[in-house]
């Protein structure tokens, strides 16, 4: 006997897929968390760059579509200073 698919499996399911997607090739990112909380599915990390931020969100909107997505995602600032650091 198997059991009824049910859409918090379907969730479980996509959210991994998400995961996975994101530790491929295309994005390899790493640092990225994905959690579902209570109704919602929270990604959380930092990434190098805007741009890259944007091509996780697409991703996430494409693999999550119908859910409740929650971004803190931060860009890490890599810029080279602007002044001279002074050491005493």
């Amino acid at each position: 006997m198997t059991e009824p698919h049910t859409g918090a499996h379907e969730d479980e399911y996509r959210i991994a897929r998400l995961r996975e997607r994101l530790a491929g090739d295309d994005v390899a990112e790493l640092g990225i968390q994905v959690e579902q909380r209570g109704g919602a599915v929270l990604l959380t990390g930092t990434v190098p760059t805007v741009g890259h931020r944007d091509e996780i969100l697409l991703l996430a909107r494409g693999e999550l579509a119908g859910l409740t997505v929650r971004v803190d995602l931060e860009v890490a600032c890599a810029d080279a200073p602007d002044r001279w650091e002074e050491l005493s």
